[in-house]
């Protein structure tokens, strides 16, 4: 299985008063780890953007499991949990500096064409970046 992983350093901007990082940061950073993961597989989400299609969050899951702090460093690990038809789940984990898990997480997405948002497989929008989901994914459809 191939894991995506992005440094994150810890912007004080993205902590409470306790100099604990806001929960709703933590989708920022999916969002970071999902951008690196096509980075890394060789494929661009601008260029995706530009052809005419989106790929919006349909649903996102977070367990929080410890806090990370102002002044930390931590991971995104994100992989391809499932790949479908229509429907990509991305896996994570945040992980804190000594190897712990700060947190896990899941998101669904789904292709649209930008002017109507109506699905469309990837597959037939961009079968090289398809194929290589299917080749990763943990579970295929």
């Amino acid at each position: 299985m191939f894991i995506s992983e992005k440094e994150i350093e810890v912007r004080y901007a993205e902590t409470d008063q306790m100099g604990v990082v806001y929960h709703a940061n933590y989708v920022i950073w999916l969002e970071i780890g999902r951008t690196q993961l096509i980075k890394d597989l060789g494929f661009s989400y601008a260029g995706l953007e530009k052809d005419g299609y989106l790929s919006p969050v349909t649903n996102v899951n977070i367990n929080y499991k410890s806090s990370v702090k102002y002044g930390e460093t931590v991971v995104v690990k994100t992989w391809i949990e499932n790949h479908g038809k229509l429907r990509t789940t991305y896996g994570y984990e945040i992980v804190h500096a000594d190897g712990s898990i700060a947190s896990t997480a899941t998101s669904d997405h789904v292709v649209v064409k930008k002017d109507n948002f109506r699905p469309i497989s990837l597959k037939k929008v961009h079968p090289e970046w398809d194929a290589k989901y299917v080749e990763i994914a943990k579970v295929t459809e």
